[in-house]
């Protein structure tokens, strides 16, 4: 298998977990570390698979194929660590990503993370671990923004903890089930929009007081 399958073999963890494990055995617990480490710890792989990995990763628990002890102390770990690194690049760049023009990096994501940061403060590092995108850049913003390491680390690993126990535990019970397999997209959708409805709505909620106190 050469560089390239294997990447995609990643991008499409959902579908090819299955093969991973019968190529790479216990191996695959360094595989998922790395995978949620790069996605939570470098914001240029934004793309790469989270909430889908986590569920899908919990119902290869159910059947035996990974511990699920091992595995949530191993994504966890992966999920604090890189967060962390990801707020000391944000820290280590400061203010400067506002106003140069780095390649790698997306400055919509950027932007729009930073107004998410803006609304709901410290909480975004909680609430963003079950939002795409967004999930990878707000450490990053939060060490921009001069947010204090102890404050960081709080929501960090409460975030982690999160994010990583539901949907591992949402796979464990549920990831099995064949109409969740066959429509595992749709459901991760779904999740991620339960997630960010009841954030939209306080926002306009605050939008819509300020427009009415004037």
């Amino acid at each position: 298998m050469d560089l390239m399958q294997f990447f995609d073999m990643i991008l499409h963890v959902d579908k090819t977990l299955g093969v991973l494990l019968a190529k790479y055995g216990v191996y695959v617990y360094a595989v998922l570390f790395a995978i949620v480490f790069c996605e939570t710890g470098l914001v240029v792989l934004f793309f790469f698979p989270g909430d889908t990995l986590l569920f899908i990763a919990g119902a290869a628990c159910a059947t035996g194929e990974l511990d699920y002890w091992i595995l949530m102390s191993l994504l966890i770990t992966a999920a604090v660590t890189g967060n962390t690194l990801n707020y000391w690049i944000g820290e280590a760049i400061g203010q400067r990503v506002f106003t140069h023009n780095y390649r790698w990096l997306n400055k919509d994501a950027l932007h729009r993370t930073h107004d998410f940061f803006e609304k709901h403060g410290g909480k975004t590092i909680i609430l963003a671990r079950f939002v795409p995108v967004v999930r990878t850049f707000a450490p990053f913003v939060a060490g921009v923004s001069d947010m204090t390491h102890a404050r960081f680390q709080l929501y960090n690993f409460a975030g982690a903890f999160l994010w990583v126990v539901s949907l591992v535990t949402a796979g464990y019970f549920f990831g099995n089930l064949p109409i969740v397999r066959d429509n595992l997209t749709l459901i991760v959708l779904l999740g991620v929009g339960a997630a960010v409805v009841p954030l939209a709505l306080g926002g306009l909620y605050k939008v819509s007081r300020k427009m009415l106190s004037r």
